[in-house]
């Protein structure tokens, strides 16, 4: 709780970045933004947290104590959050904090999770998938850019994150490059294989232009560059294959 406190005190009054606050504290980066912004939802301001015990500011920001027993306590909206988790950039994290900022006497972050995964699986059935070790890898870029900041001058310049999992193991390569471009594209299929110690026997694309060039459910066409780097690597591209059309506009969608 203490830390919590120090971690607020050299953001906002030392102007301390969140690495160095970590590194004075002994914590990650990430503990630090996870407690700044959560006191930032919540409408905290220093002079607030210095009037508030440790056990107050506890309480502000994470909830009651798991032990504590006051009533029937706020259920929180699966529904919404559910729909929220499809937002770029949305966690669990953040809904409990917004939902702790709405209900105080709320429930803390593990209840919480706990209670939207329990909903989650009573929704649907899933089909059970089988991935044989070294048979496919999944390959897309994450739907956020991340931001690489230059050291010396500061300058933030936007990237792409291209991201590779191996099926069975859910083994994950991740590179930030420039551009979404064929040679990025190539050359991090590369630097994923190098990463694995060895060439998967299939990779399985989402079906972006980069690497399929005409996008199909059923016939979707491979780019050149991308099948030569497959027959050179002696592996196969497969695209993923889109949700299943609804309607005539599809049809248009695969000759265009």
């Amino acid at each position: 709780m203490r830390k919590m406190r120090e971690m607020l005190r050299l953001k906002w009054v030392a102007e301390r970045s969140h690495r160095e606050a970590a590194r004075s504290l002994g914590v990650s980066p990430g503990a630090v933004a996870s407690v700044v912004g959560r006191a930032k939802v919540c409408g905290l301001t220093w002079a607030q947290v210095e009037a508030l015990t440790d056990e107050a500011l506890e309480r502000r920001l994470y909830g009651p104590p798991a032990g504590e027993v006051a009533g029937d306590r706020p259920e929180p909206d699966l529904v919404w959050m559910h729909q929220e988790l499809r937002r770029p950039g949305v966690t669990l994290e953040l809904l409990h904090v917004e939902y702790l900022a709405q209900q105080p006497t709320g429930y803390r972050y593990s209840a919480f999770c706990e209670r939207y995964r329990a909903w989650r699986a009573r929704q649907r059935l899933s089909m059970r998938q089988i991935h044989k070790a070294g048979d496919k890898a999944f390959v897309d870029y994450a739907g956020m850019r991340p931001t690489v900041v230059d050291a010396g001058t500061g300058e933030a310049t936007p990237v792409e994150l291209f991201v590779a999992v191996l099926g069975a193991s859910n083994y994950t390569f991740a590179v930030a490059t420039r551009t979404q471009q064929s040679a990025d594209w190539i050359a991090s299929h590369s630097d994923a294989a190098e990463y694995f110690g060895g060439v998967p026997a299939v990779w399985v694309p989402d079906q972006l232009r980069t690497g399929v060039t005409a996008p199909c459910r059923y016939e979707p066409g491979v780019q050149r560059t991308y099948r030569d780097w497959a027959a050179h690597y002696q592996t196969v591209v497969i695209p993923a294959r889109p949700a299943k059309p609804r309607d005539k506009a599809y049809a248009s969608y695969c000759t265009s």
